[in-house]
Order: structure tokens, then sequence, then C-alpha cells
């Protein structure tokens, strides 16, 4: 076996262990504002349990970390599931959720009407929220109630409104909703954070087969001739 078949079957071998790997290990992403970029940041660990449809994630404001000094607080966390911008005010329905106890903030379940996501994303529907406050919207909200920079919380949402969807899509359908960023960061007080995107396990799989794929054409086309 030549050694770029050996090459080629080893990428596509570690491509499949991802793949692996990624369906059984939690989701990662990095949330960043839009307008404030550093100075409002956060990242969610996601974990969606497909059996029961129950999504967990834990979410940790990294604003002072990646911007030292940042205030900027996290006080609400909204998802629009796919497809976006459903026709509903309210999204889809049928959610429950909860957060775990916490001794640093206080978030409120709704999957009502919680009103639009500012800083550009006016078309954006929330199928479910977590607010601070008595506003009962997503562009209001409490800082004393929220998460502070280095603060973490964790949250449940079940209901059949997932069944179908991946980790991956719903952990992309994150708004993250900032207040009390400096005005150095240029976003007028108050931001809404979204990921970058993070590779579907089923992406991976593909990318994988196809790496094999061509390590076996590549070996009929160098093999020798009799």
């Amino acid at each position: 076996m030549s050694r770029f078949r050996k090459f080629i079957l080893s990428l596509g071998a570690v491509a499949v262990m991802t793949c692996l790997a990624a369906s059984a290990q939690a989701d990662t992403i990095t949330v960043t504002g839009v307008d404030s970029g550093q100075f409002s940041t956060a990242t969610v660990v996601c974990e969606f349990n497909a059996a029961t449809n129950t999504f967990t994630f834990t979410i940790t404001n990294t604003s002072h970390l990646t911007q030292p000094g940042s205030t900027s607080t996290i006080t609400a966390i909204g998802f629009d599931l796919p497809p976006t911008g459903n026709a509903s005010a309210s999204g889809l329905n049928g959610f429950t959720g909860m957060q775990a106890p916490s001794l640093s903030s206080t978030f409120t379940f709704s999957d009502a009407d919680v009103g639009n996501v500012s800083h550009g994303f006016n078309s954006a529907v929330l199928d479910f929220a977590f607010l601070t406050g008595p506003s009962g919207n997503f562009s209001g909200g409490q800082v004393n109630l929220g998460l502070l920079p280095g603060e973490s919380a964790s949250f449940t949402v079940s209901g059949a409104g997932f069944a179908g969807m991946t980790e991956a899509e719903i952990c992309n359908a994150i708004f993250v909703r900032f207040q009390n960023v400096p005005d150095e960061g240029g976003s007028g007080g108050s931001d809404v954070g979204v990921p970058g995107s993070i590779p579907e396990p089923s992406t991976m799989l593909l990318l994988g087969t196809a790496l094999v794929g061509l390590g076996g054409v590549v070996r009929r086309r160098i093999k020798p001739r009799p």
C-alpha cells in the first residue's frame, strides 16, 4: 500500500472517528455580539436527547475574558428553531423549561410571544426564551437578575417541537441579549449575540466516507498493470 493511500485512509478514519465523537459529546459554541464584538461574548455547551426531546445547555458569560473590563450582562436567551421566522408571533409552542438552581441569576421561561430580536434580527421569531425581569420580552430585562461576566447558568427545555432536529441545529438557533455593554463597545449600551456555525455530525460522516472512497480511487489508478 502506497504512503499516499495510507494517508488518505487515515484522514477518512479520523473524520469518521470525529463524527462518532461529535454525536456522543456535547456541542460547544461561541456567541459574539453583532455590534460590540468581544465586549459581549459567551460560550454555550449544548446536549440534546432525541429519545426524550430534551435539550439542556449551560451558558457562561465570557465578556470579561475576551475584553478585560467589560460589564456586558446577559439578560435574555432565546431560540428561533428551524425553520426560522415562523408565521406565528409566538413561534412553535408546547415547550416547557426551567433554570437549574442558581445564586447569581434568575431567569423565567416563556414560549409565548416574547417580542422582536433587536440589532438587525427583527425577522427572527423566538420559539421560547429565558427572560429576566417583569417585561416579558426579549429586548427588556433586568441587569441585576442576569448573568454577569464570569458567571454561568444551566437550563433544560423539553417539547415535541424538537422532533427531527439535531443538537447542532438547536444550539445554533440561540440569540443572547446583552445589556450594560460599555460605551466603547459601540453598540449603544446593549447588543445581541449570535453563534458561529458548528459542523453537523452528518457532514463529518460524509467527509469521512468521501475520503475513504478517494483512497480507493487512488489505489485503482496507481495499481500497476500486469
